[in-house]
């Protein structure tokens, strides 16, 4: 009778796990629905998606090939090495060259939660700086990105990082884009990427 309570209360919880709206976005067994741009590694090993710095030492994109507009994204990432990294959004990619806004994963004092726009006007806002101390290093951290027409806002481990009204981010729509840093030397892993659009 117990084990059976138990069956219900798992397909219960299960179903409304599906319910939600939330969605994930890595299998963990391979990476379908994901394309990579550039010659940096993207693989997955242990049910982990893995970026690691290739021979060429350059930047690289791993971007799902689904695009999306207004959405709560969360996922979490281990840093290894140099963890210099990123997660883009409504971006798109031409060879390595992206066009989009970066949310920043980097190691501590880097500015990671902070929002960069590459090939364009660079750091839009970066978090205060004791706000950099919600970095755990060495260790799994947990991220939460918002994006609502203009407005962008970034949380790592439960710490709003910051928040950006801008016209520019609000006319985007695109892919969702992990990034390798270019300078060789980077490993950083993730894991459940999960993805809520919001309509």
């Amino acid at each position: 009778m117990k084990k059976l309570a138990l069956g219900i209360v798992s397909i219960l919880l299960l179903m409304s796990c599906a319910s939600d709206g939330t969605t994930s976005l890595f299998n963990g067994e391979n990476l379908d629905g994901w394309t990579n741009y550039g010659t940096e590694k993207w693989y997955v090993e242990d049910g982990l998606l893995v970026c690691e710095s290739g021979p060429d030492e350059a930047y690289g994109y791993l971007a799902t090939n689904e695009h999306y507009k207004d959405f709560v994204l969360t996922l979490k990432f281990k840093q290894e090495a140099n963890g210099n990294s990123g997660v883009f959004i409504r971006s798109t990619v031409e060879g390595t060259k992206v066009s989009g806004w970066q949310v920043e994963v980097a190691p501590k004092g880097k500015h990671t939660g902070g929002v960069y726009e590459s090939y364009g006007r660079g750091w839009l806002i970066k978090p205060e700086a004791e706000k950099e101390e919600a970095l755990k290093v060495g260790e799994w951290n947990e991220m939460k990105i918002r994006v609502v027409g203009n407005d962008l806002t970034s949380w790592l481990n439960g710490t709003e990082m910051v928040h950006i009204s801008d016209e520019k981010i609000g006319a985007g729509v695109g892919s969702i884009a992990l990034q390798i840093h270019d300078g060789g030397g980077i490993k950083v892993r993730w894991k459940d990427l999960k993805i809520k659009e919001i309509k």
